[in-house]
């Protein structure tokens, strides 16, 4: 009889936020604190870096800053994107990064968790999930979770250490493990 073990899980992290130290910044930065011992988490931080969306542009080679988004998607096993709501809707620039990789298919069959800092913001959520799943990602309701952080800007840290806050962050973690560890048991 075979041994079986888990393989690591590899997660990347976007925020929807260009700010350095953005809530949902904050919120994924928290997320990596409370990751088991066998994930290795990565944030992407080209969101600002990557040129307008242009058809013409999506041939090969494909410029530098989009071939590397699309490495760091191809590595990551699993997603978790944060991301604010300007004017009811999803920030430019990560509209922007999602129109890069339609054709490409990185986010094909990829599960996704969509964490929120604010639960007020429903209708960025709303519309980033139809888009990812237009897309053919696997967005996980269970592992898209509302975190109220309050106004007062909690750092990393407290973020991390709030009962409330670490249990539904927990749960996003667990619900993305019971998804990419299902498929990923190896002899």
């Amino acid at each position: 009889m075979s041994t079986l073990h888990l393989l690591t899980v590899n997660l990347l992290a976007i925020t929807g936020s260009l700010r350095a130290n953005s809530s949902n910044m904050r919120l994924l930065k928290a997320l990596s604190l409370l990751l088991p011992a066998d994930w290795e988490l990565r944030f992407y931080e080209g969101l600002g870096d990557l040129p307008h969306f242009n058809p013409d542009l999506d041939v090969e080679p494909v410029p530098p800053e989009v071939a590397a988004f699309r490495e760091q998607l191809r590595w990551a096993d699993a997603v978790v994107i944060s991301s604010p709501e300007y004017a009811h809707g999803v920030p430019g620039s990560l509209k922007n990064a999602l129109d890069w990789v339609v054709g490409s298919g990185e986010l094909v069959e990829k599960p996704v968790a969509l964490l929120n800092a604010s639960p007020r913001s429903t209708y960025a959520q709303a519309s980033l999930a139809e888009t990812l799943r237009t897309m053919s990602a696997v967005v996980l309701d269970e592992a898209s979770v509302a975190v109220p952080l309050p106004g007062s800007k909690p750092g990393v840290g407290e973020i991390a250490a709030n009962a409330e806050f670490s249990a539904l962050l927990r749960s996003a973690l667990q619900a993305l493990e019971a998804v990419t560890q299902g498929s990923r048991i190896s002899p």
